[in-house]
């Protein structure tokens, strides 16, 4: 009944009416996303007559309206189907400023309409495989990217920057071909790291470093929404970045990973968009070359050392752990360098292990990260271990049990999703400079058995890449205990009693042969498979693995 009456007024009524009547069909169908499909040819007929009316000269709180309904109808695929044509979309371009004769943007009456031209653009691009066809056609990438150099540094359009930008990730989104337009053609990693600095007021104190203040206000809901747009945009537009990086890309990589570092820094206007903020930050920052994250962390100023000098200073001697405090208190500081961004991804990591939820989507983007610039930057790697594996103190509990960074992580070797547990332990391994022995002191074996299987490292050793060979100390504590810990469970364990030692001979041959006999049958029934190592230290059926052996030993006695 309201597509009957709407539609009739459009045909036939003047602006004031079909504003009137289309204000009120909004208004009640503004939460509407799944419509009868008794009332589908009406939605048709509705779209296709407003189409008619935004070709007219009318006024623009009318525009607005015509506008408005028109992004309703558009939630429906099926009434796209009709309605989207080249004339159609041409239509929606104008409105939208996209068109190359509209060189500015002067008109703040006309805001409105392009908002809202832009927001139809988005449901009918995401909705319409026609229009996706009819978006490389009318070069809408191109377009969009124009429409941003006009608006990049006005902050009072953060509504048609954010529309933009959407509309901008939802085509390089669903054409790869888009992507490479953006990259190469249409200069857009500039453009949008661009956009993220405006949006975040960010002022260089050096080449790639920025002024962070600490007690400044959070960004506004806009700015947030819109630097939210242009990471999702960035990371579409660099996600194959790590294949072609080339040396002349460098700088404008290291510009944008200061940014990013920048973004770490600050929070949103509410726990939940600061959280979806950063969550961006670190999928683009996965996308960056490894070797330009070293931005991520920076030098102590000479005034940030002066006035940590002169805060400590103030304080006796003797008050060790206060001094400890002011050193952390504003910046996290680890061998004279600002850590402060790796710090958050580390907070940010561990938020995401307490949700327990969602670990593929929501955790291993950050463990990924953390996990390549800890492989690849020393200090990165130094402070990670020093945050995630301090020296061991108290081994009396498993290394799964409890609520610290490394116990969560441990816990998540065994987990059931195989790539988290990899990404888990793998994690932990890089810390540890990929040596087995460390490793497992810190994790036992049975968590780390999986890890070690892949690897081919069953027997020890250490992994292929190649670290300093600084050593890490034990404590007084760990050293005492070290000979009464379980090698399997990582802990301390209290001496058992050997339940043979009371056996006599003939029962010990006696239960040697029975439980032979027990896999033996296990194996001949398949149920049951006995492994070896191999010499490179991967698992094999026993047969194989001593077979391996015995060529071994006869080559090395032929050798003698």
């Amino acid at each position: 009944m309201d597509e009957e009456r709407a539609l009739y007024i459009v045909r036939a009524g003047e602006a004031g009416a079909i504003e009137r009547v289309l204000r009120d069909y909004s208004d009640k169908h503004r939460a509407t996303f799944k419509f009868e499909s008794t009332d589908e040819d009406k939605r048709k007929k509705l779209c296709e007559g407003i189409f008619k009316v935004l070709v007219k000269d009318i006024p623009t709180t009318c525009q607005v309206s015509c506008l408005e309904v028109l992004r309703i109808l558009s939630r429906d695929k099926k009434v796209l189907v009709p309605v989207t044509t080249k004339e159609n979309m041409q239509i929606l371009l104008r409105l939208a400023k996209l068109n190359e004769s509209d060189d500015s943007l002067e008109k703040v009456s006309e805001f409105p309409v392009i908002v809202e031209s832009l927001k139809c653009l988005c449901n009918i691009v995401f909705n319409s495989q026609m229009a996706q066809q009819l978006s490389l056609e009318l070069n809408l990438a191109a377009k969009l990217c124009n429409l941003l150099r006009k608006c990049k540094d006005r902050k009072f359009i953060n509504d048609i920057k954010c529309f933009d930008l959407r509309l901008l990730f939802l085509l390089s989104l669903l054409h790869t071909d888009i992507r490479s337009q953006l990259r190469y053609e249409l200069q857009g990693l500039p453009l949008l790291t661009q956009i993220l600095e405006s949006a975040f007021s960010i002022k260089w104190t050096d080449e790639y470093e920025s002024a962070i203040d600490h007690n400044g206000p959070p960004l506004s809901p806009q700015e947030t929404d819109c630097a939210i747009e242009a990471l999702k945009a960035l990371f579409n537009v660099t996600v194959d970045s790590w294949k072609v990086h080339k040396e002349s890309d460098s700088h404008q990589f290291r510009v944008m990973a200061a940014v990013l570092r920048h973004c770490l820094l600050i929070v949103g206007p509410t726990e939940d968009k600061t959280e979806e903020l950063h969550s961006n930050a670190v999928n683009l920052l996965s996308n960056v070359p490894v070797s330009c994250l070293d931005v991520l962390i920076c030098p102590l100023t000479h005034e940030e050392t002066a006035q940590e000098a002169t805060t400590l200073d103030e304080l006796p001697s003797d008050k060790t752990a206060e001094k400890e405090t002011v050193l952390k208190k504003n910046t996290m500081v680890y061998n004279g360098m600002n850590m402060e961004a790796i710090h958050v991804l580390l907070n940010f990591m561990e938020k995401r292990i307490d949700k327990g939820s969602s670990y593929r989507e929501g955790l291993t983007p950050v463990l990924s990260l953390l996990t390549e610039c800890s492989r690849a930057h020393r200090n990165i790697r130094k402070f990670l271990k020093d945050q995630v594996l301090p020296p061991l103190r108290d081994v009396t509990n498993r290394p799964e049990v409890g609520s610290t960074v490394r116990n969560k992580l441990v816990r998540l070797m065994t987990h059931v999703d195989l790539g988290v547990k990899q990404i888990a332990a793998e994690f932990l391994f890089v810390l540890c400079k990929e040596r087995v022995d460390s490793l497992l002191k810190y994790t036992g074996y049975g968590n780390a058995a999986g890890l070690l299987a892949a690897r081919g490292l069953l027997a020890g050793g250490r992994g292929d890449n190649w670290y300093s060979e600084d050593e890490d100390t034990d404590t007084e504590e760990y050293k005492n205990a070290k000979p009464n810990i379980n090698l399997i469970t990582g802990h301390l364990e209290e001496p058992m009693p050997n339940p043979i030692d009371e056996m006599t001979e003939e029962q010990k041959e006696y239960e040697a042969m029975k439980l032979v006999n027990m896999l033996d049958k296990l194996s001949r029934e398949e149920l049951l498979k006995p492994m070896g190592l191999k010499p490179d230290g991967t698992i094999t059926p026993l047969e194989e693995a001593l077979n391996q052996y015995s060529v071994i030993e006869e080559t090395s006695s032929d050798t003698d």
